[in-house]
Parts: C-alpha cells; structure tokens; sequence
C-alpha cells in the first residue's frame, strides 16, 4: 500500500499532469460517437494477442428456411422485373408495377419486427438480398436499402417510444409512408455538427389545438429517397430560448419526424448522382411547425440525436454499402473471367495472357476478401452488437476495393465496357461507384478520422478508461483512477514489446495459432502483425498524444492497418466455415500476401513518417528488422487464381454465389452461355486449329470433330458474336426527350395513385 500511495503521488501525478496538458478534452459531440456502438473483435486486434477462438468461434451466419424461401421468391422475381438500362435511359425511375411489389413483398420492412407488420430478417439475410438485388440493378439496390439502413425505421427501432412505433413501424413495413433521412446540409457536410438547421420550442397550431412543439427552419441535400418520401427523417440543432421546457436552453442536435405534406416542406427537384436513378434530392422546410413528441424517443432524447445516429449508422453501415461492394467484387469476377475466357486475340483466349491475369487475380482476391468480411460482419450484427468501428471499417474499405475491383473488369472488357447500350453489363457499376465512396461518411473522413481516432480509444484495452480519468472534474479521484488505468497501460505496453520483439524476430513462426490445417501458418503472421501493430499503435500515442488526432494521414495509416487485420481474419473465418476447401487455398494465400504484403508497406509508411524518430528506430528495429517480410502475391500465385475464373469449378461457383445471372436473351444470359459453350467446344476447337482448317462443315467433314461438335461450335460462335457485339444508336435515339409534367411522385405514391 504504501509502494502504491507512493506511486501515485510521485510518479502517477506530475505523469496525469502532463496528460492533462498533452491530450485534448473530448467534444459533446466525441463523446457520444464514442458510447454509440460496441466493439468486438477490433478490440482482440487492438490488445497485441488476438485470442483466434473468439474469431472461429462466432457462428456461421446462414439463412433461416423462411428467409431463403423469400430469396428464391419474391428476391428472384424482383430481379426479373428489372433491366437496369432502361431504368437508367428510359424511364428514369423504378417502373411503377416494381414499386408495387416492393410494397406488396415488404422489402422496406426488413428491419422491421413480425409484430409490427415487417419481415424481422437477420443482418445476414437482408445483406444477401441487397447483394442479389445489387447484381442486377444499383438503382433498385439502392431503394431497398436505405429504409433498412440510417433512417426512420432504424431509428424508432433503437429509439422511439411505444406510441411512435405502434404508429409509424407498421406503416414503413408496408410501404404505405415511404421515408427519408435529412442529415447533411449545404453547410455542414460530414462536419455534422456545424449545421444550421434549427427547431425552436415555441408553441403553436397543431390538428385545431394550440401545443408545445419546434419551428423548424432546414435545408438539406443529397437525401437519398426524398422525392418520392411520405415522412422525413430530419437532424438539426433544437434550442428553448424561452425555457418552455426548462434548462438548458440550446440541447444541440436532435432527430424528429416531420410528414412531408406540412406547410413549409418543400420537396425539391431531383438530383442525378453519378446519372444512378435512384431517388435523390433536396428538402428544405420553413417555419414548419411539429409537435414536441415528434422526436423520435419524445422530449426525453431531445439534444441526443448525434448518439442516436452513430448507434443506428453503427448497425446499417456495416450491411447495405459493403453488401453492394461484394456484389460488385463478385460480379466483376464472373463476367471478366467469361470474358477472358470467350474473347480471343492472336489465337488465344485473352485470359492467358499475364497481364489480364494479374487483373483478374486481383478481382479473385478482392471479391473472396470483401465477402468474407461482409459475412464476418454481419455474423457480428446478429450476435446483437452495434459495430461502430467495424462498420466504419467494412464500408471504407469495401467501397473502395469494389472501387478497384471494377477498374479492373473495365479494363479487362476495354472497348466492350466503353461502348454504353443494354450489351453493356459494367457501365452503369462503373458509374455508380463513386456513390458508394462518398455516402455514409466519406470515405477520406472515414479513413483518416475515424477507424483509428475512434478505434483507438474503444478498441485499447486502457486509453478509454485513461481519458475517463482526465475528465473527472475530482482531481484525487481523477487521480486514482488514472494511476489504475496508466500503470495497467504501462505493463501492457512491456507485455507487447516483447511480443512484438519474439514474433517479428522469430517470423512469426512460433505466434499463437489455432490448429487450421494448412491456414495455420496465416494465424502465425496475423499474430505477428498484431503485436506489432499494438506496439506501434502505443508509441504513436505516447508520443504525439493529441497531435496524433491532427496526423491525419499518419492516423489514416494505422487504421489501414487495422483494417486489414480485421479484413484477413474474416477470409481465414470464411476459408474455416467452408470447410478448409482444398481448391479455395489459392484465393486465401492471395489475400493473406496481398494483405500482409499491404501491412509491411504500412508499417514502414508509419515509421518514416513517426514524427519521434527514436520511437521510429525502436519500432522498426523491433517490427521490421530485416525489412518488409511480404511484398505481396508472386506471380505464379496471380496466375492460379486467375485460371479459377477461366473455368467452371465449385471455387468459381463459391466465390461468385447468390448473383443474379442474368434472364433469358439479355447480356449477362448471353455471356453465360457463351461462356459453357466455350469449355464444351474448347478441345474440337483446338483439333481444328492445330488441322489448320476455320471451317465447321470442313472439319466434320474430313473427320476432324464429330458432326455435333460442330453444331455446338456453331452455337458458339453465335452466342460469342452476341457477346463481342456493342450497341450504336441512330442520332434521333440520343435526342433528350422532357418528360411530360406530372404530380411529385411522392405524392402519387402516398395515395396509390
């Protein structure tokens, strides 16, 4: 007792003073990004010594019998209603009899409780039918995902009161009030919290009776949903200035419903983001008048709303975007690996040539990464945890690798993925992209701000209960509190050096490691970068304190970090669920020396930019003392990766799984059967050219192939012009045609007209 009052007073003390000064105070609005959310496995990365059993022991996630018969019916039957190009250049919008069935089917009510009128799906299965939906229409993706994701109905599920719920849930189920969320403004982009938007506590006439309610006044943008939107989801700044409520006068941000057909809204026209057809648009409102108990919670989460959005952006940030991104991965795998294998050039197939190879590799390896996360994700999401800083991982990153998994595939179709027309599969993917990049936190902000700055302070075993400390306003309970929390940090600290020194000196080979077969060894590498990603991450903070938080892309690089060991343990989870396959071992080897090979790259990034260049010496000397230990994947490796899109195979039909593949006469259906056709047809092809004859009818007939080789040979060089083939138009088929005047449609939809 006396070695600890001791330590307190002459070493914790003048070390809790220096803090005190070094790190910054938490703003209102930080705090309450930090308490919205759980954190899970991040944290197992964050302490230096994953324990692998948390990670392999999370259940599979996999679709209840109900869930699976609404993929085969309703999801399936959605996808034939839909061809994304004439949603797109034709009309503009989802067809109206498409609208109707996503009422009739609930698709917007997925989140919803059975009790209240919804589908009550798990995270895993509304991820599989965004993801389906995906593969055949961005647009129609996109509809069905936001009232599932941040909005309303999230929000009144986490939040609002009993009379809230029993009102407004069964309405969104069935489709008959379609929502929308306000949160960004001309002002206040991803800075939330400068919005101008207000809502005064006044009183005035609601339904006849003079009542305590908010006068807003807002102008928001980009409101995905809002031209065709019943009720509005609406974030702004609520103050009392005559204390009609009582203290304090200015609660700050806070989440109301506001139904569209009040005086002072205004629905604006649409906007056209990256020309994807969804429904998008402005809002504004002024002088609109609400009842008081239209904040979703009632009075009581007046001035709670930025944690309210965090909690709900927490659980649909880490299923709709990355869910759309393993679709896109995906789909680039199965159509660019068709189309090297059916598209020649100089007699051979292009897919054997190096260079296409390596691009379709790294399609291969991006869309088996991106949907193991998504899976690991969503596995998380249904154990009932809120992933704050997973989900901020799973859509930056998922956004972006999509992102590059599409430049790949358009690189590899070149012309065919230029030329714009129904025969064009990738075009409006392409077009799409940069949506996803930006929406739900933009990706910069998401990556330089946020996964480490908030990974760091949830996922630390210590640092949140050292800053708790700082804020006490007690100071010898500051103090007590922090000498706890401080020396627990300084013996992890030693712990992680050492093991960060062992692993890295030794190569990971005697790392912990579950037994995994074959895998086992990537367990030992992860370990290995975990300790030395947890020291790094230690002496970053020890010696830069605050200032880290202005380091923006040093922070940026430590969270890439970060992200890539969450990453690499959801492709070892996948690679265990199912079944440790054999033929899958190339896709997983790809990833783990892709990603750790991104690792190496990252660590030396950090320590020739660690502003404290002794800390810089000691963490290279212990984390790299023979340099970069993987470069990323050898050539051979790209090229058996690549052969698995060149064929069909179980690989193929695991890492493409649960794409819509097209109906009957259209692009992708062409593709596909040109695609079968060519591995029928391969061997009496190559009789052919090694007899040197072009001809079918020759070849069958001086016995080269048999006759029906050569009918099939036939099929295929039609189904193979089919797929070469682009579109022209005539010059009056590319004139702009106005549409004619119509009600809004929010308004023709309310009422079903």
């Amino acid at each position: 007792m006396n070695w600890k009052e001791t330590r307190k007073n002459r070493l914790t003390r003048p070390i809790l003073a220096w803090a005190q000064k070094a790190l910054p105070g938490m703003s209102e609005t930080e705090r309450e990004a930090l308490e919205a959310g759980d954190v899970w496995l991040e944290a197992e990365l964050f302490s230096g010594n994953p324990d692998w059993r948390k990670l392999l022991d999370t259940p599979r996630p996999q679709l209840c019998a109900e869930e699976q018969a609404f993929m085969d019916g309703p999801v399936e039957e959605l996808c034939g209603m839909l061809d994304d190009w004439k949603i797109t250049w034709e009309d503009g919008d989802l067809p109206e009899e498409v609208w109707a069935f996503l009422r009739q089917h609930r698709f917007f009510g997925m989140i919803i409780p059975k009790a209240y009128g919804g589908l009550e799906f798990s995270a895993f299965a509304h991820s599989e039918i965004i993801r389906k939906i995906s593969s055949r229409s961005a647009t129609a993706a996109v509809t069905v995902m936001v009232p599932n994701s941040l909005g309303p109905g999230e929000l009144l599920l986490q939040f609002g009161t009993e009379a809230q719920r029993d009102h407004w849930l069964p309405r969104l189920a069935r489709g008959e009030d379609v929502p929308c969320f306000g949160l960004t403004s001309p002002e206040a982009g991803s800075d939330a919290a400068s919005m101008t938007d207000s809502g005064v506590i006044c009183r005035g006439a609601w339904q006849g009776e003079e009542v305590l309610g908010i006068r807003l006044n807002f102008s928001k943008r980009y409101i995905t949903l809002a031209p065709v939107a019943t009720v509005l989801g609406l974030a702004f700044k609520l103050s009392d200035p005559d204390g009609l409520i009582g203290e304090p006068k200015n609660y700050g941000i806070t989440v109301a419903l506001v139904p569209a057909d009040l005086p002072g809204v205004t629905i604006g026209r649409r906007h056209l983001p990256s020309f994807q057809m969804f429904q998008n648009g402005p809002i504004q409102g002024r002088d609109v008048f609400i009842p008081l108990d239209h904040i979703i919670g009632g009075q009581e989460q007046a001035g709670h709303g930025w944690k309210m959005l965090m909690s709900a952006l927490a659980a649909g940030r880490g299923i709709s975007l990355p869910s759309l991104s393993a679709a896109a991965a995906a789909f680039a795998a199965r159509t660019s690996g068709a189309y090297a294998r059916v598209r020649e050039q100089f007699g051979l197939p292009v897919g054997k040539f190096e260079g296409v190879q390596e691009r379709l590799a790294h399609i291969a390896g991006t869309a088996y990464l991106l949907d193991a996360g998504r899976r690991l994700t969503c596995a998380g999401l249904d154990g009932g945890r809120k992933l704050a800083v997973i989900s901020a991982i799973m859509k930056a990153h998922a956004t972006d690798r999509m992102r590059e998994a599409v430049n790949d595939a358009m690189d590899i179709h070149a012309g065919k993925g230029v030329i714009d027309g129904p025969s064009n599969y990738l075009g409006n993917l392409y077009r799409a992209v940069p949506v996803g990049i930006t929406v739900e936190g933009a990706n910069i902000l998401t990556r330089n701000l946020i996964i480490f700055g908030q990974g760091a302070i949830r996922s630390h075993p210590h640092l949140l209960e050292e800053m708790q400390a700082l804020e006490e306003e007690d100071r010898e309970v500051a103090l007590d509190k922090f000498d706890e929390a401080f020396w627990r940090h300084v013996g992890h600290g030693f712990r992680t050096l050492g093991r960060a020194f062992f692993r890295n000196w030794t190569g990971g080979l005697f790392a912990p490691a579950p037994r995994a077969g074959k895998a086992t060894r990537y367990y030992r590498q992860l370990s290995r970068r975990a300790a030395g990603f947890a020291l790094t991450a230690d002496l970053a903070l020890l010696t830069l304190g605050g200032a880290l938080k202005r380091k923006e892309m040093l922070s940026a690089r430590l969270g890439d970090i970060l992200s890539e060991l969450y990453l690499l343990s959801a492709a070892l989870k996948r690679f265990e669920d199912e079944g440790r396959q054999k033929e899958d071992l190339p896709l997983l080897a790809y990833c783990m020396a892709d990603g750790l090979g991104r690792i190496d790259r990252l660590f030396g990034e950090v320590f020739a930019n660690l502003p404290n260049r002794p800390a810089a010496w000691l963490a290279r000397l212990v984390i790299q003392p023979f340099g970069a230990a993987v470069r990323g994947p050898k050539d051979r490796l790209a090229i058996e990766c690549a052969e698995l899109l060149l064929a069909p195979s179980a690989t193929r039909d695991r890492l493409t799984s649960g794409l819509h593949l097209g109906m009957t006469g259209d692009a992708i259906a062409h593709l596909e059967e040109a695609f079968s056709l060519a591995i029928l047809t391969q061997a009496a092809r190559d009789k052919m050219r090694k007899a040197g004859t072009a001809e079918t009818e020759v070849a069958a007939a001086s016995g080269v192939i048999g006759a029906e080789d050569g009918e099939l040979i036939t099929r295929y060089r039609k189904a193979l012009a089919r797929v070469v083939a682009v579109d022209d138009f005539a010059p009056e088929d590319l004139a702009l045609h106005p549409a004619e005047k119509q009600d809004p449609p929010h308004l023709a939809r309310a009422t079903g007209d």
